[in-house]
């Protein structure tokens, strides 16, 4: 069945970012619990590729979990120098710890700063004094999906990382401690 969905997107000129990173510190904390008590860019849902040197700085945001790599391996050039694929990649995947949640290891996933009462657009693009993020909404003709929540998408990636037994177990033993 296809229904009408509301897609919302940031979108990136990297020909305007500084390289400043208030969108990586503004994210930060604004997910910090409770809401502005620290700041860690470890807890920020986008990340600044930067090589200040050759003046390139690529805002990412971190999009959906993914359960293995990907098979991409391409290298991107860019004013001379080489970059991995990965650096620009948007997943959290178990290849690597950018987009994870630095204390649980759980993924992160921008959520466009959906709060109540709601924002007007994402932290990140208010922060943005060159202006290289802009918040898009549109609404899209799209089949009806079901999505797992947090708690079923942090224990998915969990069953990926250290297998379903091993999760039982641990469950298990916590509810004995309790």
């Amino acid at each position: 069945m296809k229904v009408k969905k509301k897609v919302k997107t940031i979108k990136i000129d990297v020909d305007k970012c500084n390289g400043c990173r208030a969108c990586e510190v503004i994210c930060a904390s604004f997910h910090a619990a409770p809401k502005y008590s620290s700041n860690n860019p470890a807890r920020a849902r986008i990340r600044l590729i930067r090589d200040p040197i050759r003046d390139v700085f690529v805002p990412v945001y971190a999009g959906e979990y993914t359960a293995s790599e990907c098979m991409g391996r391409d290298k991107y050039v860019i004013d001379g120098k080489e970059y991995d694929e990965c650096g620009f990649c948007r997943a959290s995947c178990p290849s690597r710890d950018v987009f994870k949640e630095p204390d649980s290891g759980l993924p992160l996933k921008c959520d466009m700063c959906e709060d109540d009462p709601s924002l007007k657009e994402p932290m990140c693009v208010q922060w943005c004094l060159a202006e290289a993020l802009t918040y898009e909404e549109r609404e899209e003709e799209v089949e009806e999906e079901v999505t797992l929540g947090d708690m079923e998408l942090g224990l998915k990636s969990l069953v990926d990382k250290h297998g379903l037994q091993q999760l039982v177990d641990s469950v298990a033993r916590m509810s004995q401690k309790g």
